[in-house]
């Protein structure tokens, strides 16, 4: 059963955090011996890494999508690679909708393989930060402004999956929002070398939601960030849904929303993410927020990813 966010994850201070603290500190220990047992594979090819160390939801889909584009703008030929989970088809289904080139395993060392045999020449994982049976060429960590490291702990004490310190295995950090200084300070506190980039979503196909009543409902990593883009653009949200993140609805529960909607005049929407888990439903009166991932200073982004390779 899927389960909420705890919102003291996202809290500086909170007794739940230091109360679970002992267990972090064993599940730490774990992930050390884990790495220490684990023998590191080498491919034939680069291996570029989109990942996080933020528990979901800071735009790792999004980003590897755009990277494998545009690595095919410089005449690569990459593959996008992601480990499979039975409950992880609305990822599937949003790269397959950009993408031709998505290997899926439930291994990712076995679906790099199969790249390489069908004489892809890049890799891009979309997720593996953690996986540390992978040689990675050149790893890109991915942030959220409005949540960055929460409370700055491992889980379950808090929202990261290793110490903050682990971003010295990396080489790029792309932040989703506001620019913050004094993150960058604790960032470039720890590793000196790391090039920072920003970037921000931008809904494409909201005009016709102006002026109108929105009921919007999300299972996503972080559905308050969906909910902050919609207020941004100025739209009017008078009712919120929060779902677990990869959260499987029900054809019943998507039903009521719509009846309820169509009761207050709302209009009904959601990500596209969760759309793709509902569209099988054959449901109407729901449509989807499409948003565009821009990245500040593209070219010299894309020009650092070429260079470390």
């Amino acid at each position: 059963m899927k389960v909420l966010k705890p919102k003291f994850w996202d809290q500086k201070y909170s007794l739940l955090s230091y109360l679970l603290l002992p267990v972090s500190l064993v599940f730490q220990f774990l992930i050390f011996i884990k790495k220490k047992l684990t023998k590191m594979h080498a491919f034939k090819i680069p291996i570029i890494c989109v990942g996080n160390i933020y528990i979901g939801g800071t735009g790792k889909t999004p980003l590897s999508i755009l990277i494998t584009k545009e690595l095919m703008k410089h005449k690569k030929r990459p593959a996008l690679i992601k480990k499979y989970y039975s409950d992880h088809v609305d990822e599937h289904k949003l790269i397959r909708r950009n993408l031709d080139c998505l290997f899926l395993n439930k291994k990712r060392s076995v679906a790099i393989t199969d790249a390489q045999r069908a004489n892809y020449n890049f890799a891009i994982l979309d997720d593996g930060f953690q996986d540390y049976s992978i040689y990675k060429n050149l790893n890109i960590l991915c942030f959220n402004s409005n949540q960055l490291i929460g409370n700055g702990m491992t889980i379950p004490s808090g929202p990261l999956r290793e110490n903050i310190n682990a971003i010295k295995k990396a080489q790029i950090i792309l932040i989703n929002g506001e620019k913050n200084e004094i993150f960058e300070k604790k960032i470039f506190n720890i590793s000196s070398k790391l090039e920072i980039f920003y970037s921000r979503y931008l809904p494409i196909n909201i005009e016709n939601l102006k002026n109108k009543k929105l009921f919007a409902f999300a299972g996503i990593g972080n559905p308050n960030n969906f909910f902050n883009l919609l207020l941004e653009n100025d739209l009017n949200v008078h009712k919120k849904a929060i779902f677990p993140d990869h959260y499987q609805f029900k054809k019943s529960e998507i039903q009521e929303m719509i009846d309820l909607s169509m009761k207050k005049n709302f209009e009904l929407i959601t990500t596209e993410k969760d759309y793709l888990r509902i569209e099988n439903f054959g449901l109407k009166n729901v449509s989807y927020i499409k948003v565009q991932l821009e990245i500040f200073e593209k070219n010299k982004f894309i020009n650092q990813i070429l260079k470390c390779l």
